[in-house]
């Protein structure tokens, strides 16, 4: 089965959710599926290619379950980026926009070595501020960003536009 299919046929659109107005893509039933869970993973880490990496960084909180699979596969380290007040040492902080509302998510200040090479996993590219902020959060600790990789890219919201050059690869786009 194509692997972008299994994917759409795995997410499931939840209404009014977190709030009125909005369509939460919910991929639960992806990841319960061993299949399509393992294709996303695969299929980030083969369009990156081993060892083009070094650290990994992963978006609370669905960005940790893809994220945590690909900096194994690659053989990287693994970063948590985390909504405020959630990380225990000194942090680097952004606050962003979202389609509904505002956040601020931190970074160690001491996750990445000068010139680290990192890919940020998430599932979702909506807006673009959470990767935006991620990705300035990733320079600022002194990494080097080297790509974006998502599950699911929502078009219509324009958040690629949002995030410069950055090499955003996404397995499907709606």
């Amino acid at each position: 089965m194509d692997l972008g299919k299994l994917i759409q046929e795995r997410i499931r659109d939840v209404d009014d959710y977190p709030k009125p107005g909005v369509v939460f893509k919910d991929i639960t039933p992806l990841l319960a599926d061993h299949v399509a869970f393992a294709g996303v993973v695969d299929a980030i880490v083969n369009h990156h290619g081993r060892g083009t990496v070094d650290k990994i960084v992963g978006i609370e909180a669905r960005g940790f379950i893809l994220a945590a699979p690909v900096a194994y596969h690659f053989g990287a380290g693994f970063v948590p980026v985390r909504k405020k007040g959630k990380l225990p040492s000194r942090t680097h902080e952004e606050t962003y926009d979202l389609e509904y509302g505002t956040e601020t998510i931190e970074i160690h200040v001491d996750a990445f070595e000068p010139g680290d090479r990192v890919l940020i996993v998430d599932d979702v590219l909506a807006t673009g501020g959470t990767a935006r902020a991620a990705a300035e959060l990733v320079r600022r600790g002194g990494g080097e960003v080297v790509g974006l990789s998502v599950l699911l890219e929502l078009s219509f919201l324009h958040g690629r536009g949002k995030l410069g050059n950055l090499d955003v690869h996404s397995l499907v786009t709606v």
